[in-house]
């Protein structure tokens, strides 16, 4: 099955859908600066329920009831498709492409498996497959680069280095 295309913010707000039926306002909390997601990549309320709009056109998501809204209004319950679970799950165990988007994305990936209640060794494993060509790619390209080059060059790679000994670090 084919990927689809979404931004991290959808990602993030489909695998919170994915845990079980709920609203925009409980994954907003989720996301927000003091949220246990948040923390990580925060997704604010509008950007939540402009999220949740697009996986259903996706038909990634669903209705899945209602509940009494506290002091306001009723709260539609939003659930997961079965297209929806299999796109979040093959997500959720794919490397992330860029060192650059380790911090984001793959932190996010990390605290939804563990909120799930899932292994992240499969991840681990995968992304330290991945990222090990690009070392050593980087650690070549360093050692002829000159100037500027060089300098990012060496930013690249000791930041890939950092990330293998975190993954290592955290899979033990």
């Amino acid at each position: 099955m084919e990927s689809p295309a979404l931004s991290l913010t959808e990602w993030v707000v489909l695998g919170l859908v994915a845990e079980g039926p709920t609203h925009g306002f409980a994954v907003a909390r989720l996301t927000g600066a003091s949220g246990p997601i948040g923390a990580i990549w925060q997704v604010p309320r509008p950007l939540v329920y402009r999220a949740l709009g697009r996986l259903s056109d996706l038909a990634l998501t669903r209705p899945a009831g209602s509940e009494p809204g506290a002091g306001g209004p009723e709260r539609t319950l939003i659930g997961v498709t079965a297209a929806g679970q299999a796109a979040v799950h093959a997500w959720l165990v794919r490397p992330v492409d860029h060192i650059r988007d380790i911090r984001s994305e793959l932190l996010v990936k990390l605290a939804l498996l563990d909120r799930a209640g899932v292994s992240a060794r499969p991840l681990l494993t995968a992304q330290r497959d991945h990222l090990r060509p690009i070392v050593t790619g980087l650690r070549n390209r360093r050692d002829g680069a000159t100037g500027f080059d060089r300098t990012l060059t060496v930013w690249r790679y000791e930041s890939a280095q950092a990330t293998l000994r975190f993954l290592k670090s955290i899979e033990e």
